[in-house]
Formats: structure tokens, sequence, C-alpha cells
């Protein structure tokens, strides 16, 4: 089997991911504006409701909260604790498949990290 790709995921889940790699990026730090929805729909190419869900996830979270009439921002320590939950969730998810896959194709992470 191999992994999901990222036209396979649902619309939601991919803004997520470009939510949180632009506030792990930087380009969002904590106590930054986030783009509004209509903003980011419309740069994305979704449907507005889509990305309220997106954000309605991180804000479930508390990794963006909204302030009333002016809008959503990255919450204090987001990005320290999206780091945190990122990292815990590649290595007990992705990585036993990236790792399990490349036993299956002969790979050997001494030739990986060589070529890096």
């Amino acid at each position: 089997m191999t992994p999901r790709t990222a036209s396979e995921k649902p619309v939601y889940v991919r803004l997520r991911e470009v939510i949180a790699d632009a506030i792990l990026a930087g380009e969002y730090g904590d106590g930054d504006p986030l783009p509004s929805v209509r903003v980011l729909a419309a740069e994305q190419g979704a449907n507005p409701l889509t990305v309220a869900k997106a954000y309605q996830g991180f804000q479930d979270e508390g990794l963006v909260v909204v302030k009333r009439g002016v809008g959503m921002f990255v919450a204090p320590g987001a990005q320290a604790r999206l780091r945190s939950s990122e990292r815990n969730n590649f290595l007990k998810r992705e990585w036993p498949e990236i790792r399990n896959r490349m036993a299956r194709l002969g790979i050997d992470p001494a030739d990986l990290i060589a070529r890096a």
C-alpha cells in the first residue's frame, strides 16, 4: 500500500496542512493575524465553509484565537505546540510507514544520509 497522496485527502485537511506549514515555517508567528476565511478561500480556490472548518479545528485545539470583529490570530505558544504535535505524529504514524517502505525497497538509511 502506498501513502495517500495530497489529492486524496479531504480539502479541509489539505487546508489545515497549508496553515500548519505556514505557522511552522514562521510565516505566522505567535499573535500574528491569519488571513480571513474569504481571503484564504480565494487564495486556495476553496469554499469559505471548508476554510472555516479548517480554522475551527485549530481553534478547538487552542492554536488559533478569534477576536470578534477583528479576525483570527495565532495563539501564544501555538508554533511550539504544533511542532511537538507534528513531530509526534510523524514519529508514530508516518515514520513507521516510511521505514517499512524503505525496507521493502531495499533502501538503507545510511544511503539516504550519505545523499544529504
